[in-house]
Parts: structure tokens; C-alpha cells; sequence
């Protein structure tokens, strides 16, 4: 059982095939049992990605719509998710600062940094961030975290 923490572009690719969403399903599937972890805001962009890309007409109104009720129901189930409260919008303040990133990233990273953090003091092993973005790689690995770019696995 290994621990990822997923970005938004990841988990969009669980919904939608794209490049890299066969590894991403293979890391969610419950028989896989690795734990998820995933920022409050995730859901926020997960939603919007699926609806724009109704509204461009890539997705159908029925598709959109399963999708979001799918991972509406992967959000009480299958995800932990890690809350945005004031001392996480500070770290991402000092990272969006630090690594110049976009405001969103830099609460991604901060999220994911405090789980790393959380589960060194607990002496439980490391933590993949999962993402697409190359900003937030790069930044991500800088601040000694693993990364897995979904989009460099098919």
C-alpha cells in the first residue's frame, strides 16, 4: 500500500481518458488499497474542469453529470481530504511566494507538504504527489517530496 496525493489534474483523468488516466485509475481502485489523499479545493477544480468541458462539448450534459455524481461519491468514500484552514493558506502563501506559483498550486502543495510532514512525525512511509503540472513538480520535488507525472505513463 503506497500513500499518493493528487492534484486535480490527476484525479480529472480517473473521469475523463486522456493521456495517463489508465495509470491514475490503476492507483485509485479500491483493490489497489493505497490511501488518497486530496486537497478540500480538489473538488472545487475537479467540478469546474467537468463542466467546462460540457459547456465546450467534449462531455454531454449526462456525461458531466454521472461524472460529478461519481466523484461526489468518491469524495465520502475513497479520498482523505486534507481541509484548507488558515495555517495551510499561510504555508501556500509563502509558496506561492518562494516557488512563484499560481494560487491554487500553492494550496496543492501546501496540503501535500503537511501530510508529508504528518506522516514522518508518525514514522509511516512517504508520500507521491501526483500531477501533471510542471511548476508544481518542479516545486514539489524542490521541497523533497516524491512526484509522478500521470502524464508520462501512457
Amino acid at each position: 500500500m503506497a500513500h499518493y496525493f493528487f492534484d486535480s489534474s490527476a484525479l480529472v483523468k480517473r473521469h475523463v481518458i486522456e493521456a495517463g488516466s489508465p495509470w491514475v485509475k490503476s492507483l485509485v481502485r479500491a483493490k489497489a488499497a493505497h490511501t488518497l489523499y486530496i486537497a478540500r479545493i480538489t473538488a472545487i477544480e475537479v467540478t469546474s474542469a467537468i463542466t467546462r468541458r460540457q459547456r465546450a462539448g467534449s462531455l454531454s450534459a449526462a456525461q458531466g453529470g454521472a461524472i460529478l455524481g461519481h466523484f461526489r461519491r468518491h469524495l465520502t468514500q475513497r479520498y482523505v481530504i486534507v481541509e484548507v484552514a488558515a495555517p495551510l493558506l499561510a504555508a501556500g502563501m509563502l509558496l506561492a511566494r518562494s516557488r512563484g506559483l499560481r494560487a491554487y498550486d500553492a494550496v496543492q502543495l501546501a496540503a501535500a507538504l503537511e501530510v508529508h510532514r504528518d506522516h514522518q512525525n508518525a514514522g509511516i512511509g512517504p508520500i507521491t504527489l501526483v500531477s501533471a503540472d510542471q511548476e508544481l513538480n518542479a516545486a514539489g520535488l524542490a521541497e523533497g517530496l516524491i512526484v509522478e507525472d500521470h502524464n508520462t505513463h501512457g
